[in-house]
């Protein structure tokens, strides 16, 4: 294909979106080598000091299922907006943001989990197993909340009339990040459950 063709709109909407996923793939290649030294430090301290039996908090789990939901009303949004049905994509972006205002609230109330379980991120009460898994959360959060900034903007843009059936780049790219942090959370959640069963 060639990207010099096509109107000038079409190729700053190609230019931004690929510079999105050259983004996504740099913090796919972080998380990656968070969850490498993960394994590579439960290997070498295995006999030492990492917890074998840790227990992921419950409010992790309900934040995997808002953070799921919220994906799914991202997309309603984007159906109704293709609709140009403009009370409907009000509708779902308001309710994917009170779903990912909740997954935030849900994860701090997972630190307060293992907090009860007493392990704190650093100090005497530390473990090297959880504080990994506070890094590894506090750092999907930080992307969440830029998630969270983005939506803000399209939801204001949306009621600028910004966007229509016509018009929609902004709130693609927005929604393309939202679901990347969203599988990213899926990804990090089921490789924290189970990799406590294969060590």
């Amino acid at each position: 294909m060639d990207l010099t063709q096509g109107t000038q709109q079409e190729k700053t909407a190609r230019s931004k979106k690929m510079m999105l996923w050259f983004g996504i793939g740099s913090l796919i290649m972080s998380f990656a080598g968070l969850i490498s030294a993960f394994i590579v430090s439960s290997k070498q301290r295995l006999n030492e000091d990492w917890l074998v039996d840790y227990e992921l908090p419950n409010a992790f789990l309900i934040s995997l299922i808002l953070i799921l939901l919220s994906s799914l009303t991202f997309i309603l949004g984007k159906q109704a907006l293709k609709q140009n049905n403009r009370k409907m994509v009000t509708f779902w972006l308001l309710v994917t943001l009170g779903l990912g205002v909740a997954f935030v609230y849900s994860q701090f109330v997972g630190f307060g989990e293992i907090i009860r379980t007493g392990y704190n991120f650093t100090g005497p009460t530390s473990n090297i197993t959880m504080s990994y898994i506070y890094v590894i959360a506090v750092l999907h959060i930080a992307h969440v909340i830029a998630g969270l900034i983005c939506l803000i903007v399209v939801i204001y843009n949306h009621f600028k009339q910004k966007y229509n059936s016509n018009n929609m780049l902004g709130f693609e790219l927005a929604a393309n990040f939202w679901h990347f942090v969203d599988m990213l959370w899926l990804v990090l959640f089921l490789f924290l459950y189970f990799f406590r069963y294969i060590i």
